[in-house]
């Protein structure tokens, strides 16, 4: 939201990362405050004019940017309140965090161990709960077995994920699935080593 005048000063993103920038005006003066993504990532903005520029890159650090003739000021972080008094019905219209999902499988194979059978329902409910079109499911093993093997095991485990979604009732068009294999390790291990937590898909609901 930018209710400067055209010109007075740039923003630029300075890291890979998504962020979530908000701006105000009143007159000639203009806040910045940089905010955390919705997976509560932080990059850096870099704020600049033809007087100077400053860099901020700390959640809730905001800079404030007085015409053209005066450089950026030097970077503050504000307090959540502080924040809500300027911007709360820009941040009331920002999207819902995402929620996070991890679900557990019987080595060797795509079944689901029977604590995981509680979180498919959990799962079931908070899709339905915020109307979801986007699920991201991806697939995992530990280190026991060759990495096509794996691969092709982890594929199969998002896979069956993504079809007990389906028969509860979810689109197939708002499903993803992608497979990692040994890639990713929860638990960091060497080679042919069995262990239950690596063996899981990860379900991401937005």
């Amino acid at each position: 939201m930018n209710r400067c005048s055209p010109g007075c000063f740039s923003i630029k993103l300075i890291s890979l990362l998504f962020v979530l920038f908000m701006i105000s005006g009143c007159g000639s003066k203009t806040m910045v405050v940089l905010m955390p993504d919705l997976d509560g990532k932080v990059g850096a903005v870099n704020v600049s004019n033809s007087a100077g520029s400053i860099d901020i890159a700390t959640t809730h650090q905001a800079t404030t940017v007085s015409g053209r003739k005066s450089s950026p000021s030097v970077p503050v972080v504000l307090k959540k309140q502080e924040i809500e008094a300027v911007f709360l019905q820009a941040l009331r219209a920002q999207p819902k965090a995402p929620v996070h999902f991890l679900l557990y499988f019987i080595s060797g194979s795509n079944e689901l161990r029977e604590d995981s059978l509680a979180v498919v329902e959990a799962i079931i409910q908070t899709i339905e709960k915020r109307s979801s079109v986007y699920i991201s499911i991806v697939g995992h093993t530990d280190t026991v077995g060759t990495d096509e093997y794996n691969y092709t095991l982890s594929k199969g485990r998002a896979e069956a994920v993504a079809r007990l979604l389906v028969t509860r009732g979810v689109q197939q068009d708002h499903i993803n699935t992608t497979s990692h294999g040994e890639g990713n390790l929860l638990i960091k291990t060497g080679d042919n080593v069995n262990e239950p937590k690596n063996r899981r898909v990860e379900v991401v609901v937005r």
